[in-house]
């Protein structure tokens, strides 16, 4: 039988999914070992789940395959598949846009399909993009960084709810937690405080990957319906691994997620969003340093006094070249992940936040308490305005996570 060129390309990127190559820089050997993503392993079924179904696909830059083809060039080339569109999340299919913004609808020059922005959209605003997009089947594969408020988790919520409304069915492919999923960490949202960061009461870290979030979301927060649902789980990933064991190259998920200690980082020094302080956005190293104008050595000197496992603060200087204090010195801290299995972000994060307040004058929240959305309550805000420490802040979450850790158990595909 004689291929057409589609369907030759199409088989190429099936074998190259498949997983015969090593990334760049892996060891000797590893390719035998590490992670088979859900795309991968979908490949390698001859995408028996998207058989007779007209396909969209959800994703960003991220959604690629072991030798670094974009999935949906793969798709398009492959005749077995009847890709029909593509949809773009925050930050945009092609991932040009910066925090807060996404793409405008337009047609992908490599394969002419038609480009959805999905940002903003949600309900039956976003089901009448589906239904426009005249799909049968919305699959999803971007890569998380295990935060509640990184928001492609919430577009993946939104797409199973519009999903539901049109009558479409979803695949999620599955894709590594980075930083693993050993554990929930956080406080959980409370319902009051939702928004895109934040939509249902899940933990801040919430140790899951997308496949399992998927699976938590239509069991326990089905809103418009419970979404025909179907995952394709990775092989080869433990709740343990971070993302440097699995083999995967790494592409930054966001303009300011440039490498897997970036995520370590995140679900802590991201809080500093809700504050006066730079998150270290316009610098090389977001999130790994945090800092602002006439801060000093005192706040790092503090920080290591708090005796906190796994991390060091050191003294550093930066000048970010765009976003908050752009082009202004500033003196701030920069984290040093010494023992990731003992480090949590969180109470790092936290941590950071009562000493700023004890030894910056000039410490403040967003007038916005923006705050209060990024960690789900007004708790953390009151209580550091009051004094309390580390535990004690930590201590009133106890309770809603060890709830939501019990419900998270019952999701989890993973040993």
């Amino acid at each position: 039988m004689t291929l057409s060129r589609r369907g030759v390309l199409g088989l190429a990127g099936a074998m190259g999914a498949a997983g015969a190559v090593v990334p760049a820089g892996a060891a000797a050997g590893a390719a035998a070992g590490r992670v088979r993503t859900g795309f991968e392993r979908l490949a390698a079924g001859g995408y028996a789940e998207l058989a007779g179904q007209r396909v969209g696909v959800v994703t960003n830059p991220t959604g690629i395959t072991a030798d670094a083809r974009h999935l949906v060039d793969v798709l398009h080339a492959d005749e077995r598949v009847d890709l029909v569109a593509v949809f773009g999340p925050e930050h945009g299919f092609r991932g040009t846009a910066q925090a807060g913004g996404s793409e405008a609808a337009t047609r992908d020059p490599a394969t002419g399909l038609p480009v959805y922005d999905t940002y903003g959209k949600s309900g039956q605003g976003l089901a009448d993009v589906f239904t426009a997009a005249g799909i049968d089947t919305v699959v999803f594969d971007i890569q998380d960084v295990g935060a509640r408020f990184y928001t492609y988790i919430w577009t993946l919520y939104d797409c199973m709810r519009a999903a539901a409304l049109a009558g479409k069915a979803v695949v999620v492919l599955d894709r590594p937690n980075p930083v693993g999923g050993r554990r929930a960490a956080g406080p959980v949202l409370e319902r009051a405080y939702a928004s895109f960061v934040g939509r249902e009461p899940i933990a801040l870290a919430h140790g899951m990957t997308a496949a399992e979030l998927a699976l938590l979301f239509n069991g326990e927060f089905p809103g418009a319906g419970r979404v025909r649902l179907r995952t394709v789980p990775m092989s080869g990933w433990r709740r343990e691994s971070f993302f440097g064991a699995t083999g995967l190259p790494w592409v930054p998920p966001s303009p300011n997620m440039p490498t897997p200690d970036t995520a370590l980082a995140y679900a802590g020094t991201c809080l500093f969003e809700g504050t006066n302080l730079s998150e270290g956005r316009g610098t090389t190293t977001p999130f790994e340093v945090v800092g602002g104008e006439g801060v000093d050595r005192r706040w790092a000197e503090a920080a290591n006094g708090l005796g906190l496992p796994g991390v060091w603060f050191r003294e550093t200087w930066f000048t970010p070249a765009f976003s908050k204090h752009a082009g202004r010195l500033c003196g701030g801290v920069r984290l040093v992940v010494h023992d990731r299995e003992a480090f949590d972000p969180v109470r790092a994060g936290i941590g950071l936040l009562v000493t700023a307040r004890r030894v910056w004058s000039g410490f403040g929240w967003r007038a916005d308490h923006w705050i209060d959305r990024l960690t789900g309550s007004d708790r953390v805000r009151t209580m550091v305005d009051a004094g309390a420490g580390v535990e004690e802040i930590a201590g009133a979450w106890e309770a809603g996570l060890a709830r939501f850790s019990a419900v998270r158990e019952r999701y989890l595909l993973y040993p």
